[in-house]
């Protein structure tokens, strides 16, 4: 499978390619935003490729074609403002959705974030975090393409346990970065994760096992 990992630069984003990179089943290509970012992947032996969330459609379009799937990791990060949140984790999620309709890609995985999906749940101290990735998500889901949408818990840089808890609504928890990725990984290669929606924390679990139980 050609998959397209989207913030390949950020923090999941390096732990999905990685662990793509290493896939005999996957080509994976690391979407970045600068040229330095780009000759670091390609030093490494990892196809790195140019595309901006704040550009155009038809310029993201020509970044994703030839894929067969897309993951949208990407963030504005936790150190930006409102605005930025809506530019990356918004409108540059929406972009490209519309660019993988373009290009006829129907695969798209998007990490959102934990209980996002109800407005109660939102986080009090920066609601248009919140309210950015419940929109990008509902997008997704009426935009047709084949989504899974992946809501983590509060990011770690733990090393990853390979030990998880999935389900339609979770207590808040945290898990490792790593772990997040091995979701993903997992979910590319599940048909059952299509059309689904889950809130994701460590657990007792093993992701093959948390992810085939997804109904």
């Amino acid at each position: 499978m050609n998959v397209l990992v989207i913030g390949a630069n950020g923090q999941i984003g390096k732990h999905l390619v990685q662990k793509l990179e290493q896939h005999t089943s996957h080509h994976v290509r690391a979407m970045v935003r600068k040229q330095e970012q780009k000759e670091y992947l390609d030093d490494l032996g990892i196809e790195g490729v140019l595309g901006d969330l704040e550009g155009s459609i038809d310029d993201l379009t020509t970044v994703v074609k030839g894929s067969d799937a897309i993951v949208f990791t990407a963030g504005s990060g936790g150190h930006t403002g409102a605005d930025k949140t809506v530019m990356i984790d918004l409108d540059g999620a929406i972009k490209a959705m519309e660019a993988a309709k373009r290009a006829n890609v129907d695969r798209f995985i998007i990490v959102s974030a934990i209980g996002v999906h109800k407005r109660e749940n939102w986080m009090p101290k920066a609601p248009y975090y919140s309210a950015a990735k419940y929109y990008a998500d509902e997008w997704l889901k009426a935009s047709g393409l084949d989504y899974t949408i992946i809501r983590p818990g509060g990011l770690t840089n733990d090393e990853g346990s390979g030990k998880v808890k999935i389900a339609e609504e979770l207590e808040r928890g945290d898990i490792p970065r790593e772990d997040v990725a091995n979701v993903i990984l997992a979910s590319l290669e599940n048909e059952k994760t299509i059309g689904k929606s889950f809130d994701l924390i460590s657990g007792e679990s093993s992701v093959l096992e948390a992810v085939n139980s997804i109904r």
